[in-house]
């Protein structure tokens, strides 16, 4: 199969060297050398993906709004094949064709703060470079993605209906659901209070979806644009906290080593704020913490929801592996809410630092 998808966009699989990249759950990747040039192959997932021509259509509208306004920031495009389409199809398979950006690569754990600020200044650029491109123009490429009012409602569904062992066994993370359940209410009141600007938003900001430059570490830009579509900025901030601020993801059983880094933070802040600051609202700036909370809760309320329903969506390993991936979002939301007051004081710093360096201008 992959030879008849190169020789659809005019490689020469013979020549090409083609090798499996990255460590991606959702798509199939493989770097392609050869014909001059490299590229990164993608096998999209079309059990996630269901339309995967809305994503190329979403790709297309916002490399043609930025080739105006934007001409220099790097925007990773689908290539096109020889018969000028940017997705091949065979049997329903599907694959597209990106160029290898040079000298960059991508780490899968944030190690330091230099990091998570540099990628969350790449999440907040997309952006602000996007600001005033009409988000109600893409595609929603899945529907209700970052909806916690949903989640909610299936979360007591699977209440009603999961067997009484499970109930049993996961009755200390019921609990502890139904003790945060007043952040899925204050998204209630933001989503039917419209209160947040619609944006364009990336909807999945793990560090490994920035290239960072191979020689000095710097951001160059963001990659796996699946899920852009129309949302709120508390998702792409919300990721960043859930999957920086540990040490360890959401696949660390040894639950002690969950912690929450402030220096990591303040990294997020920085970076993203530098990018997005005159762009978000006072209201916005307001919920800049509550988005972690938000993020890390709807993950924890997904995982326990799966394990109740008898792990449908998520792949597991083992009988209680969506138990144990609740049990280890729903500690980092405790050591979240344990540094609230920290987060505050950090911002608070910083903000009051940004003002005293700014020069005095004598008019």
């Amino acid at each position: 199969m992959i030879e008849k998808v190169l020789k659809a966009y005019g490689l020469d699989y013979n020549t090409c060297e083609v090798e499996p990249f990255g460590n991606g759950l959702i798509n199939k990747t493989w770097k392609v050398s050869g014909n001059g040039g490299q590229y990164i192959l993608q096998k999209v997932n079309t059990k996630v993906f269901q339309y995967p021509k809305l994503i190329a259509e979403n790709t297309l509208l916002i490399k043609h709004y930025l080739d105006s306004v934007a001409p220099k920031y790097l925007f990773i495009a689908p290539l096109k094949t020889v018969d000028e389409a940017f997705i091949f199809e065979e049997n329903g398979d599907v694959f597209r064709l990106f160029s290898f950006v040079a000298d960059s690569f991508t780490i899968d754990t944030v190690t330091n703060a230099e990091q998570a600020y540099q990628a969350a200044k790449q999440f907040g650029k997309f952006s602000r470079v996007l600001e005033a491109f009409n988000p109600h123009s893409l595609n929603v490429t899945i529907p209700n993605f970052h909806n916690l009012s949903l989640r909610k409602e299936q979360f007591f569904k699977a209440l009603k209906n999961a067997n009484l062992q499970r109930l049993k066994t996961a009755d200390r993370e019921i609990e502890l659901v139904n003790k945060y359940l007043w952040i899925a209410e204050r998204f209630d009141e933001i989503f039917l209070g419209n209160v947040l600007k619609t944006r364009v938003i990336h909807h999945d900001t793990k560090i490994n979806n920035v290239l960072l430059n191979v020689n000095t570490g710097v951001g160059l830009g963001v990659i796996d644009l699946d899920t852009v579509m129309p949302g709120y900025f508390i998702s792409d901030v919300g990721d960043m906290m859930r999957t920086y601020l540990s040490p360890v993801n959401e696949e660390e059983t040894v639950l002690d080593k969950i912690k929450v880094r402030s220096d990591v933070f303040l990294a997020i802040y920085k970076g993203y704020m530098e990018e997005m600051r005159r762009s978000l609202t006072n209201t916005e700036k307001e919920l800049f913490i509550y988005s972690g909370q938000f993020m890390i809760y709807m993950q924890a309320i997904r995982f326990l929801t799966d394990y109740l329903n008898g792990d449908i969506y998520y792949p597991v390993l083992h009988a209680e592996h969506n138990l144990m991936r609740a049990k280890n979002q729903l500690i980092l939301l405790m050591e979240y809410m344990k540094s609230v007051e920290n987060f505050e004081k950090l911002i608070e710093d910083y903000e009051s630092e940004l003002k005293l360096s700014k020069p005095i201008v004598i008019e």
